[in-house]
């Protein structure tokens, strides 16, 4: 590993993981988030019946992703917007992301993150987010001088520590799985209170 190739070491690994925690199996529905040229989606979709959707800023990414995969449904949308796109409108089994949260703040991320989970998220479904993250806030900050001049000040990058209980208070439940050096898996799925039916 060298130093420049932060932020994106283990890369692969984090898609994988982001793969092996979502289990997908035949049938489910899934969105990709950011899906650009569809690296992610591709891992997936060699499930079989798999009703595989992304949703991407860039049209050009797209083009590429459906070139790559014509099975698959892709639509171009902002996920800052106050809903996705009409063509989204329904509940998914699993919602993954790879490598796409880091550009948002923490309100941001935590603002999209029950939105996605009130709307759009199956009763039994997970999000699975892969993205540049660390354990802790303090290692974050001690990464931050190892890799200070590869660092992006405009970026966010997670601490699991702070957003696993502001997670948690938003009525999700969160795992955390570190990767590598600089990325880890969060899974969060739905809380259900005790006794609820």
């Amino acid at each position: 590993m060298r130093d420049a190739d932060f932020p994106f070491w283990g890369y692969d690994d984090v898609l994988d993981t982001i793969v092996r925690q979502a289990d997908v199996i035949p049938g489910l529905a899934v969105l990709d988030l950011g899906t650009g040229t569809g690296a992610l989606a591709g891992r997936l979709s060699g499930t079989p019946d798999l009703n595989l959707w992304g949703v991407d800023f860039s049209e050009e990414m797209l083009a590429r992703a459906r070139t790559r995969l014509p099975s698959a449904h892709f639509v171009q949308g902002d996920l800052l917007a106050s809903c996705l796109p009409a063509d989204l409108a329904r509940r998914y089994d699993r919602i993954v992301s790879g490598y796409v949260f880091h550009e948002f703040d923490m309100a941001v991320k935590l603002s999209l993150l029950q939105r996605l989970a009130d709307d759009y998220l199956a009763p039994e479904g997970r999000i699975v987010i892969g993205d540049i993250a660390f354990p802790t806030a303090m290692l974050r900050a001690s990464a931050q001088r190892r890799w200070e001049a590869w660092w992006d000040l405009d970026e966010a990058y997670w601490a699991a520590d702070e957003v696993t209980p502001a997670l948690s208070a938003l009525g999700l439940d969160v795992t955390y799985r570190q990767v590598s050096a600089c990325a880890g898996v969060f899974t969060l799925t739905r809380r259900h209170d005790e006794g609820s039916v």
